[in-house]
């Protein structure tokens, strides 16, 4: 099992995405510049959360043209697990691997705290049985205000595309949407970040559970190993 996470200039939670899978479970994991045109040998592609080419334009417009960004795409088409968290989610869905778009948060202020996240039964390893009913998680964005058209929603629901809803929603997400995956199930984009709630001294430990639903999403053996 290999993780290879990406790094455009201005991510600042590649070392952070680095530490929760490398260190808090365990599994090979490098980084991947954005330069490159390769991912080499990989089964889980991590694009982090930051600010990729210092959010001009829009919050992932640039990255999505980076050099690295065709092999994500032939990767995810090819049935990869892809991961977006935060910018990453962003990137996902500027790149057409997710659906909808991440706008400015509705009190047009950057946002920074622990919210409490009501987990949908999406999938096998995302309901609430697997990893709880309820869970925490930072956020840390100025762009997390979901949206979508009224038609591309009604698909996310009738699909159970939608992974995770805010409790109280702190940036007018359409639906409280937090996070979603594409509809065949192998992309994954939140705007939290579970990478910071790892360890002992972050606000929770609910992201290794987040992290190993997305393994588990392929590799439901190697789940057993790293729980």
């Amino acid at each position: 099992m290999k993780i290879a996470v990406l790094q455009f200039p201005g991510s600042n939670c590649d070392q952070d995405a680095f530490h929760l899978f490398a260190n808090c479970l365990g599994l090979p994991t490098r980084y991947v510049w954005h330069k490159d045109a390769s991912l080499g040998e990989t089964d889980l592609v991590v694009v982090p959360g930051g600010f990729s080419y210092g959010d001009y334009l829009r919050c992932g417009a640039i990255a999505r043209f980076s050099p690295i960004m065709p092999a994500v795409r032939v990767f995810a088409e090819n049935g990869g697990l892809v991961f977006g968290i935060c910018n990453g989610f962003q990137i996902l869905c500027e790149a057409g691997l997710l659906p909808g778009a991440l706008i400015r948060n509705s009190s047009l202020e950057f946002r920074c705290l622990t919210c409490a996240l009501k987990v949908e039964a999406s999938t096998p390893s995302f309901n609430p049985q697997a990893l709880g009913a309820v869970i925490r998680i930072p956020i840390a964005h100025g762009e997390g205000n979901y949206r979508i058209d009224e038609a591309g929603l009604a698909r996310l629901e009738a699909n159970r595309q939608i992974l995770f809803r805010y409790a109280e929603n702190p940036n007018g997400a359409l639906a409280d949407i937090a996070g979603i995956r594409n509809e065949r199930g192998n992309v994954f984009g939140m705007m939290p970040h579970p990478e910071r709630a790892a360890e002992r001294f972050h606000p929770s430990q609910d992201g290794l559970g987040i992290a190993r639903a997305v393994l588990a999403t392929r590799f439901p053996d190697l789940l057993k190993k790293i729980a």
